[in-house]
């Protein structure tokens, strides 16, 4: 900011010339500190005088302008750091709120749901690389009952889903949004979610399975989703980690089928954002390394690899799992 111009100093007016030049000088000197605290003017007859505002106080070694501009630090992610991969694997649980039918992390409480997800993690920790878990947490629920807007899915509310980033909080977990849209398209099924997203410790999934196209019903078909209407999303929630100065998001797309995911090859990777590509699927162990292999892109986007407690047979175990090629950065238990 420029210096405000000090006003110029009007010249005293002596009222005698028999005194001393000394004198005369401090006069000089108080008529022109006191100028300077008025601003230059004189108050009128009988009208109290009132000092203008101290100068701003700035240490001699930072200028006021350089002070100013400094941006405050980004906040740390959960368990250290500002971006989540290479540094931490991420290992989940997956479900909604207040029912177990739709995954394990709806089993019991919050709390008790985190409790449970940090003995799950543990098993995978590596040397050099800690364990971060979180909760992924089904906030726009697919369903065959078109409900009042017709789009055939259902939000949870946002105290329920503020209950589940408190338990996260509680044992330094993240929060991951999954949205299941239903008729509706991914960019404005997400941005419901807006404020939840603003958060530093909350990511974004995306579950192109209950992707529907008009006259579809989730459950009778399998859905999906071309890869622009997935940039358009990841573009969005780049920009609020930039405009809020953010950790790196964790930013998930979930894929069954090759087909699930037209021309992904042009997925973007924006800055700000750790984009994985987590390959789901239940059935034998044989069969889900297959599908792994020929559906992963670890040239373009980190692996991601479900694991199911009821549907699997048998589930991998943690050491079995981090023995795919490559190990997923993240594994995520339904």
């Amino acid at each position: 900011m420029p210096r405000a111009r000090r006003p110029a100093l009007a010249s005293p007016v002596l009222p005698s010339p028999v005194l001393p030049s000394p004198v005369l000088v401090a006069l000089a000197v108080l008529a022109a500190l006191a100028l300077a605290i008025t601003g230059g003017a004189a108050p009128a007859s009988g009208e109290p005088r009132v000092a203008g505002p101290p100068p701003p106080v700035v240490p001699a070694s930072v200028p006021a302008a350089v002070a100013a501009a400094v941006p405050p630090p980004v906040p740390e992610l959960p368990r250290g750091g500002t971006t989540i991969f290479p540094r931490h694997r991420v290992v989940a649980f997956y479900g909604t709120a207040g029912t177990d039918a739709l995954g394990v992390l709806g089993e019991g409480s919050p709390d008790q749901a985190g409790k449970r997800l940090e003995e799950a993690a543990a098993a995978f920790a590596t040397p050099g690389r800690t364990v971060l878990p979180a909760m992924e947490l089904i906030a726009t629920v697919a369903n065959d009952a078109p409900g009042p807007d017709g789009d055939h899915a259902t939000d949870i509310t946002l105290d329920e889903a503020r209950t589940y980033l408190d338990a996260a909080r509680a044992h330094r977990q993240l929060l991951v949004l999954d949205v299941q849209p239903g008729r509706d398209n991914f960019l404005t099924a997400s941005r419901v979610w807006e404020p939840l997203l603003r958060e530093p410790d909350v990511g974004l999934a995306l579950d192109p399975e209950w992707r529907m196209d008009p006259g579809e019903v989730p459950g009778e078909v399998v859905g999906g989703v071309a890869a622009a209407e997935v940039n358009a999303v990841a573009e969005w929630l780049a920009g609020i980690v930039r405009d809020e100065r953010l950790p790196e998001k964790l930013f998930v797309l979930h894929q069954v089928t090759a087909s699930m995911i037209t021309e992904p090859e042009r997925l973007a990777t924006p800055e700000g954002l750790a984009v994985v590509q987590h390959i789901d699927g239940f059935g034998a162990p044989e069969t889900k390394r297959e599908k792994y292999a020929q559906l992963q892109r670890p040239q373009q986007l980190h692996p991601g690899f479900g694991l199911f407690y009821d549907e699997d047979t048998p589930v991998l175990s943690p050491a079995e799992t981090l023995a795919l090629s490559p190990p997923p950065d993240l594994v995520t238990y339904r």
